[in-house]
């Protein structure tokens, strides 16, 4: 199978929704198919690298967040590669530039097109006119009308999908985690010599008790909770120390924060990080903290399951099945709660460690396999469902040939909408 993807983010830029395309893209290769990205250009980009897998197409700095990019053209170059590289199933994974286009190239060509909704957008609204230009109203309207679009829609967890629903998105929504390749961050991959060099060279010492937060530095992320929490963490545990891994548009006044509340020996900034290298700086934590209500998934969490080190987490509809309190993890509802919760977790270290082991036996379900798996099986009942017939496009109408369990699932008005391209593509 030919696979078309399209989004506005990918490496080298650092985020959740460009791991989980390179996660995807790597685990669907394994199983036989043909995956090509289509992205916006990146001045960083290696382009030798990326030559007959990635096509990128002129852009510029998203105006509202300058760290993400904008298409500005491509509609023709990427028809061109459709029909070259014969495309047999697009995967939209941005509501905007790229996303536009592959929603686009999908009704031009009559082909399959899926969606994976990554961003819970009512978090992020401050960042366009500090909240003031567009309402959640707005938001909602936007989203259904591009998710409503879509033959099937993806998802990471049921929060997403519920608020999807709440928007009014009536179209088959699908709950697939996103993987996470776990020998990556498995602890016996890293040389302790290494670990030990990284940790002086960032003025930790040996006995100090690491706190890692890994992530975007954000406001949405929730890092000033953690740093507000910071002064009553060392009142109990002295030689603690803060580990901000990541950079963002807050990292300045989380700077000074950490300056007002007079910690600025036990915080340390460690700025953005490779992907590739990311596992490293888990291995210095001895738990990792997280205090946002953001996530649609929480990948940073599954990846400190993974390195072995015990996770604490703000209690929400993302992570209530994966950070379970007391038996995969620590978490906290109310802010004040959470300096107790890290010194419990620094100084009852038996406690920590089992729970670190739970989380590794429980996480099983978000491997990187299991992902491309259950990507791939989507694929081939969206196809199927489609007009394919022992994979082939027949265009045959729903109603003449046998069709999975799922089918009969989908609502009515999606199966009409497929008629209606059928007997489209028959005239």
């Amino acid at each position: 199978m030919n696979i078309g993807i399209f989004t506005d983010t990918f490496f080298p830029q650092i985020s959740g929704v460009a791991t989980s395309i390179k996660t995807m893209e790597k685990e669907l290769t394994k199983r036989g198919h043909n995956v090509y990205i289509f992205t916006t250009s990146d001045p960083q980009a290696d382009l030798v690298a990326e030559q007959g897998k990635v096509f990128r197409f002129s852009s510029i700095p998203f105006v509202f967040f300058p760290e993400r990019r904008i298409a500005m053209a491509g509609t023709q170059k990427v028809a061109r590669l459709i029909k070259r590289l014969e495309i047999d199933v697009i995967h939209t994974h941005t509501e905007f530039s790229m996303g536009l286009i592959g929603k686009k190239m999908a009704k031009k060509f009559d082909l399959p097109v899926l969606h994976t909704y990554h961003t819970m957008y009512e978090d992020y609204l401050h960042y366009i006119g500090k909240g003031k230009l567009i309402g959640q109203g707005v938001v909602q309207k936007l989203s259904r009308a591009f998710c409503e679009s879509m033959d099937t829609v993806i998802v990471p967890t049921k929060k997403v999908q519920l608020s999807l629903r709440r928007y009014g998105v009536n179209n088959h929504i699908r709950i697939i985690p996103t993987g996470t390749e776990f020998k990556s961050f498995q602890p016996d991959r890293f040389d302790k010599t290494v670990l030990a060099k990284t940790k002086a060279e960032l003025g930790i010492l040996p006995e100090d008790k690491v706190v890692v937060s890994v992530g975007r530095v954000a406001q949405e992320k929730g890092i000033d909770i953690i740093v507000r929490a910071f002064p009553s963490v060392l009142e109990e545990v002295p030689n603690a120390k803060l580990l901000i891994v990541g950079d963002g548009p807050a990292r300045a006044d989380l700077e000074e924060l950490v300056f007002t509340e007079g910690i600025s020996k036990s915080v340390i900034f460690a700025g953005e990080q490779n992907w590739e290298t990311i596992g490293r700086f888990y291995q210095l934590g001895d738990v990792f903290v997280s205090a946002s209500t953001s996530e649609t998934q929480g990948m940073t969490y599954i990846e400190a399951m993974a390195s072995g080190i015990p996770v604490i987490a703000k209690a929400d509809r993302s992570n209530e099945n994966l950070i379970l309190n007391w038996k995969t993890g620590r978490s906290f509802r109310r802010d004040w709660e959470l300096p107790e919760v890290v010194c419990d977790m620094l100084q009852q270290t038996e406690v920590a460690k089992r729970l670190a082991t739970n989380a590794l036996q429980h996480i099983g379900s978000f491997s990187a396999e299991r992902f491309g798996a259950n990507l791939e099986q989507l694929y081939m009942e969206t196809c199927e469902n489609y007009g394919w017939i022992d994979g082939q496009r027949t265009y045959e109408p729903l109603d003449q040939y046998t069709v999975s369990n799922y089918v009969l699932s989908i609502p009515a008005a999606v199966l009409q909408k497929r008629d209606k391209k059928v007997r489209k593509y028959h005239e």
